[in-house]
């Protein structure tokens, strides 16, 4: 298996100023499992697994539009009670969502348990998740080129030694700049993802910057790249976790150390996908994005960087 990804399987109710939606399908290994099997079709990749817990009231048509992605969901399990939920609303430059209610379900309970066949992917990607349970899947799992991690301020605020510990397991770790600040405790963004690089010991940092796009650090290297300019801008639910889940693909395209090159690729590519995104409520422009369109706009992103 090429990717293994772990991490929420949710019904998101979401409200922008372009409207809402109602119970459409989110959560993190969600968003990132499609955006990681959409790259693992260019790239001609193997399967994608998922690790994660839905309730019995998972939909079945849920469940065919995934496998009929080719989305490997052997390691999702379904428990007695209702799928997480969440409901949040954007407002202003939709940089931030407002919760206004969490209901954790059967994810509340949730044990990652990564089946025997999964325990040697080229990437293992855990997604935001409590940091033990992070801990859990990483003594499950032997991954035969990295691991990543994504993480939240909830986690920095409530469980920061749990988070330093997995952060220290690591290879590459994910995360937004205000997290970044929150964990060094200062507010000078630069200097901040260095501390957090020597904090953590990781070989790439990657830094979420929202409008200002995505910064990483590898090694004495920095990447650095601008958002993708797009106009339509209804739901950024997920664009995080899609954008993860495309560096999973990318990264399991290699071997041996991850070369700056690389890196580099992913993260246009990642950007590129996470502005699809960002262009509809929940999964919808995702799951129906055709590799053509993606491929005109990753080629005018580049023509950007030129």
């Amino acid at each position: 298996m090429d990717v293994v990804m772990v991490g929420s399987i949710a019904y998101d109710s979401v409200q922008s100023p372009e409207g809402k939606i109602e119970d459409a399908l989110g959560g993190s290994a969600i968003y990132g499992g499609i955006a990681s099997q959409f790259h693992a079709k260019r790239l001609n990749l193997g399967s994608v697994g998922l690790v994660g817990v839905v309730g019995n009231d998972f939909l079945d048509e849920d469940r065919k539009s995934l496998e009929d992605l080719g989305l490997d969901l052997r390691g999702i399990e379904t428990a007695e009670g209702n799928t997480f939920r969440w409901t949040g609303s954007y407002h202003g430059d939709m940089g931030v969502a407002q919760t206004h209610d969490t209901q954790l379900n059967v994810f509340g309970e949730f044990e990652p348990k990564v089946p025997e066949f999964a325990t040697k992917p080229s990437i293992l990607f855990c997604a935001n998740l409590l940091p033990i349970l992070q801990s859990k899947v990483l003594d499950q799992v032997q991954h035969t080129r990295l691991s990543m991690l994504d993480s939240m301020n909830l986690w920095i605020t409530t469980a920061m030694d749990d988070l330093l510990a997995v952060m220290k397991r690591v290879d590459l770790i994910i995360i937004n700049d205000g997290e970044v600040k929150m964990i060094a405790e200062d507010e000078n963004f630069i200097r901040a993802s260095k501390k957090v690089v020597e904090m953590t010991g990781c070989k790439t940092l990657v830094v979420k910057r929202g409008e200002f796009g995505v910064i990483a650090f590898h090694g004495e290297e920095i990447v650095s790249l601008p958002a993708y300019p797009t106009e339509k801008v209804i739901d950024p639910t997920g664009c995080g976790d899609s954008f993860a889940g495309t560096l999973a693909s990318y990264f399991a395209n290699g071997e041996g150390e991850l070369s700056r090159n690389e890196l580099r690729d992913g993260l246009i590519a990642a950007t590129v996908t996470s502005s699809f995104t960002l262009e509809s409520f929940g999964t919808e422009r995702l799951i129906n994005l055709p590799m053509e369109e993606f491929e005109q706009r990753l080629d005018s992103y580049k023509r950007i960087l030129s």
